[in-house]
């Protein structure tokens, strides 16, 4: 690689930054790769020059960016790296002094009234991987047009300032976590006797949730709280089969329910008392039913489009506008930031609350679902039951199948042509505002009452030979037929 050092004060620039493009790309919530692979110091470096450039152009740099990193091998050397460039440009910078959630980052940009932020996680993905997030200067992650406005700075050299900014390390705890314990209600978590499994999957959420409930008196036990960047035997994402150990613990100390956050802690997953796994679309439906019967507070509900519509019939009870959307949580952000909005969330397990960020929050939520249970006098099996007896069974699954590009081509174009039935299920309509959803007619939800609409959904992704399946139905022996019908059909390529 040759460099070249320009006369007035700019920084380094290469005659292979076109290759450097290709390497360097944000998605919908920044940029990922495998650490000493293409997340090198040196990418690491255009995709900061790029954010600064941003910042100065769009932002109001004098107002600085604060940086958070998680617990992943070398986030803390990466973050310094992005802090030297930031300051270098004249952008002041406020360094995390200590592992940081991405939602605790986020409510430091808003606190703050800081220009942006940047965090250094590669989120739920396996060890081998790291990232660059960013975080707009309202707290939440950075919309489409800023995402491609930071990219269309990927290969524009950077003016160095004639003399750097500060670079302060600041714990952003302190102001996050307040704001957490004035969310819920600890003195109803503690009289309700319930005892915790927390589960932070060797991540950043690693003593928040634990301090809280120390301080507070609540009995609690800590799974996976180390700081181990392996991630022995698992990826941070709180699904099976990741959590299949947590399923264990639970029931072996004595639980009435496991809270678990993924390696940024801005999703949440759970276990009930008897070791079940409660999927993200029960979590969320607990959260929205306690937030409209118990808070009350104004605003419409926001659902991906691969999501349970048990919330549907929730915000109908409680007559609240429910808005669907497409699939990823810059959706709820937008929504948050144009309207009123209660709360909105994705199938993954991201669940955001506007009255406390328009961010993920697997940290808030793990609490919030203790001060559920606490209200109701309900484990969180009994939640569950709950809702399902009002609003009807719901059940859900998904696959995701690593396939070819063209198998998975193929599967879109025979799934958008005239699909009469799967599984022997005649298809009543299809939906493709995200992806191609067909609903079918189920006579093995008949007869029970009030159960849910069986759904299938294709959906393939733009960056990676990957097409995941999803499926709700009433019983989970339906959405088990109708995925492996799915499968079939796209197997059916390799034939053609």
């Amino acid at each position: 690689m040759t460099f070249c050092l320009v006369a007035i004060p700019v920084v380094t620039c290469w005659d292979t930054m076109n290759d450097l493009k290709t390497v360097v790309k944000f998605g919908t919530d920044g940029w990922r790769g495998i650490i000493a692979d293409d997340f090198t110091y040196e990418n690491v470096r255009v995709a900061a020059r790029a954010i600064a450039h941003y910042v100065i152009e769009h932002e109001d740099a004098k107002a600085g960016v604060c940086i958070g990193y998680d617990t992943r091998f070398g986030s803390r050397s990466f973050a310094r790296v992005v802090a030297e460039v930031l300051a270098g440009a004249g952008i002041p910078v406020a360094l995390a002094s200590k592992v940081t959630p991405t939602p605790e980052l986020s409510f430091a940009v808003r606190g703050r009234r800081a220009a942006g932020g940047v965090m250094i996680t590669s989120s739920h993905n396996p060890a081998e991987w790291n990232g660059v997030k960013y975080k707009a200067s309202y707290g939440g992650s950075g919309n489409p047009a800023i995402i491609a406005s930071i990219e269309s700075y990927l290969l524009k050299p950077l003016p160095l300032a004639p003399t750097p900014a500060p670079i302060e390390e600041v714990d952003f705890s302190p102001p996050y976590i307040a704001a957490l314990e004035a969310f819920i209600d600890l003195k109803a978590i503690k009289a309700s006797g319930y005892r915790f499994l927390i589960d932070t999957m060797y991540g950043a959420g690693k003593g928040y949730v634990a301090g809280i409930f120390g301080r507070a008196g609540i009995p609690f036990v800590e799974f996976r709280s180390e700081m181990n960047p392996a991630f022995p035997g698992i990826n941070p994402e709180p699904i099976l089969p990741h959590i299949a150990a947590t399923q264990k613990a639970v029931v072996a100390e004595h639980c009435d329910a496991g809270l678990i956050t993924d390696g940024d802690a801005d999703r949440i997953g759970a276990v009930d008392e008897h070791g079940n796994v409660v999927d993200a679309h029960k979590i969320f439906s607990i959260l929205l039913q306690w937030l409209l019967k118990r808070k009350q507070w104004p605003g419409a509900v926001t659902r991906a489009f691969n999501t349970t519509k048990m919330l549907d019939r929730i915000a109908a009870k409680y007559g609240r506008t429910l808005l669907e959307h497409g699939i990823g949580f810059k959706y709820v952000v937008d929504l948050m930031l144009e309207r009123e909005i209660l709360i909105g969330g994705e199938e993954s397990g991201g669940v955001g609350i506007s009255r406390h960020l328009p961010e993920r929050d697997g940290l808030l939520n793990s609490l919030l679902l203790a001060n559920v249970m606490a209200d109701e006098h309900k484990t969180l099996g009994e939640l569950v039951a709950a809702l399902q007896e009002e609003y009807g069974e719901h059940q859900y699954g998904r696959i995701d199948m690593h396939i070819s590009e063209e198998l998975k081509q193929s599967a879109i174009r025979r799934a958008g042509a005239s699909v009469s039935d799967f599984a022997g299920l005649k298809v009543l309509r299809v939906e493709t505002l995200d992806g191609i959803k067909f609903f079918l007619e189920n006579p093995a939800c008949a007869d029970k009452p009030n159960a849910a609409e069986t759904w299938l959904l294709l959906r393939a992704s733009g960056t990676e030979p990957l097409l995941r399946v999803y499926c709700e139905s009433c019983s989970t022996e339906s959405v088990q037929q109708v995925l492996e019908a799915a499968r079939a059909f796209v197997l059916q390529g390799n034939s053609a």
